[in-house]
């Protein structure tokens, strides 16, 4: 893996993979959960795309999916 992925990545990582593309409200653009889904999307490893006014999309990309399968596979994985 060439980046370092902090923990909080990993398990929105994780989570995405385990529940499939995920629904997330435009309010609270400040939040933790946002500047984490922001840090992931400029890496490559997900991509967020707008449902409607106020709802985005939350998708793995292949990058994304191979840290999991990696981390999963070495036991790094929650």
């Amino acid at each position: 893996m060439t980046s370092t992925v902090l923990p909080q990545q990993r398990l929105l990582l994780e989570l995405i993979a385990m529940s499939g593309d995920i629904a997330v409200l435009n309010i609270a653009k400040h939040s933790i959960l946002w500047r984490t889904l922001d840090e992931c999307r400029t890496k490559g490893w997900l991509k967020v795309s707008r449902i409607s006014d106020g709802v985005h999309k939350a998708s793995l990309l292949d990058p994304g999916r191979s840290i999991v399968r990696e981390e999963f596979e070495t036991g790094l994985g929650i």
